[in-house]
This record gives structure tokens, sequence and C-alpha cells, in this order.
């Protein structure tokens, strides 16, 4: 055999190698069809064979991915229009079901996904009010849509992991209802909170003019006792030094008297001179 055909052979023979070996990543599932039908779908990352013109191989991606939507008008259960933006997370499972159901095209399997969620969206915000929509409620709603969209995505070999509401936009004229709807109950809960603060403020100040009643009876009470005791001594001295000097003490109340009766400046009284209260008024110094 001379080397020019030996060549031609290695040659040959390399290329068929070279075309029985495939790479599959850690990203990537792998099928192989033989003359169009599956034969194999299991395949591990790493370097694998094929027979040459008698298989071919299609890879999918296995990573999560996701279908961003554009903002679709759905309809409260009030009948009130909101724009849903939303998106998805998914991932194939079974890439062999996943090829059969949508001849392996992504875009066949997308629309379909899109038609799923979009279709579960709009079941549950037709369901709840405008406010349970736009509320934290938001959260719950989107479980479960995500798993009604996975019951349903299950034939397709797809997997849904999440799906997320990336903004809810309302139409101008409802808008407008909204902000005036919780203007208004914002208002309800202000003269709410403010009529509950009068009537603690009402009930405070009760509370503090009966304590200062009560203050003032108990100072009151304990004055007239102390007066009362104070009038006793006073009672009790006048009456002790009344029986020590008469005289003494009937000049002394009448020092009192005096002092009372022209306590302050201008004070006029019209009497009789020659009246007990003048007794001591005479020149000698006698009464």
């Amino acid at each position: 055999m001379n080397k020019p055909v030996l060549a031609i052979i290695l040659l040959i023979l390399g290329g068929l190698g070279l075309a029985s070996l495939f790479t599959v990543s850690e990203t990537e599932y792998a099928i192989r069809f033989q003359l169009g039908r599956i034969v194999k779908v299991d395949y591990e990352p790493g370097l694998n064979v094929k027979w040459p013109f008698v298989n071919n191989i299609r890879k999918f991606d296995r990573r999560i991915l996701t279908l961003d939507t554009s903002p679709e008008l759905m309809l409260t259960s009030e009948q009130k229009y909101v724009n849903v933006d939303s998106f998805v997370k998914w991932r194939i499972i079974d890439v062999a079901r996943f090829y059969t159901s949508t001849q392996g095209n992504e875009a066949i399997a997308l629309n379909r996904l899109h038609s799923i969620v979009s279709d579960r969206i709009r079941n549950q915000i037709a369901a709840r009010t405008l406010v349970e929509v736009v509320s934290e409620q938001r959260v719950t709603t989107m479980r479960a849509v995500a798993e009604a969209a996975n019951t349903a995505a299950e034939e397709f070999g797809i997997e849904v992991v999440d799906v997320r509401i990336k903004s809810i936009e309302l139409p101008d004229d409802v808008r407008e209802s909204v902000f005036r709807r919780m203007a208004a109950d914002r208002q309800k809960e202000a003269n709410l909170y403010r009529f509950e603060g009068r009537e603690a403020a009402e009930r405070i100040r009760s509370d503090a003019d009966r304590q200062v009643q009560v203050l003032i009876a108990e100072a009151e009470r304990d004055g007239q006792k102390v007066r009362g005791e104070g009038d006793a001594i006073a009672t009790a001295t006048y009456a002790k030094a009344y029986g020590q000097d008469e005289e003494f003490y009937s000049f002394y109340r009448s020092l009192q008297a005096y002092r009372t009766a022209f306590g302050s400046n201008g004070d006029t009284i019209v009497i009789d001179p020659g009246s007990d209260f003048f007794d001591y008024f005479g020149t000698d110094g006698t009464r």
C-alpha cells in the first residue's frame, strides 16, 4: 500500500473518530437521535460517543431561564383595568417531553408558557379587588399563579420556578379614582384618631379636675383642722391671760380692736366718744 493511500485512509479514520465524539457541559441537556427517533437523553457531563452519520445530537439549556413578558391589561373583580408587567423563571426538567411537545423549538415553548402564566395571572387578578391586587397580598397571588402554571406546564417538560410581578400600573381614570378613595380612607382614619385623641384628652382632664378637687378638699380639711387647733390654743391662751391679769387682757384686746378698725388710711368711724370703745383713749390714761 503506497503512502498517499495510507494517508487518505488515516485521514478518513480520524474524521470518523472525531465525528463519533461529542461533549456535554454541566449546563446542557443532550438528546441523541437515530433516524429522527430519540434513543438516549440521560447523558452525564463530559465526553460521549455516537455513531457518525447515523446519530445526531441536539442540546438544550438546563439552567433556570427568564421569560420577560410585555405588560398586559387585565380586569379586577371590581371591573377595573390594570396594566400588569410580570416575568417568569422556568427551566426544562424533562428534555424528551420538551422536545416532543415543542419540536425542540424554544420560541414555541415560550409562547405556550406565556399563555399559561398569563391566563393564571388574569384569573387570580379577576378574583381580587384592586386594593388586594396592589397590597401585600400580591406575594400570595403570585405564589398561587406559580403553582397553577407549574401544574399546567408539566406536560411540556417545563418547571415554573417562580412568577413575579414587576409593576402594576393603573389607567389614568382608575388611578385618579383610587387616589380619591385612598385619600378618603386616610381622612376617615385621621378623623377617628382625632376623635379618640379628644376623648382621651377629655378623660385625662376630667381625671385631673377630680384629683384637683380631692386635693383642695383634703387641703381645706387639713387647714380647718389646723385653724381649729390654733383657735383652741389661742382661746386657751386668752383665757389663761385673762385669768392672770384682767386689766391687761382688756387693754390688749382693745389694741387689737383699734388695729382692726384703723388698719387702712382714710378710714372714718362715727361713734360716740363716750362709748366703751374709747376707754383707753383718755388723756389721763385712766378708763
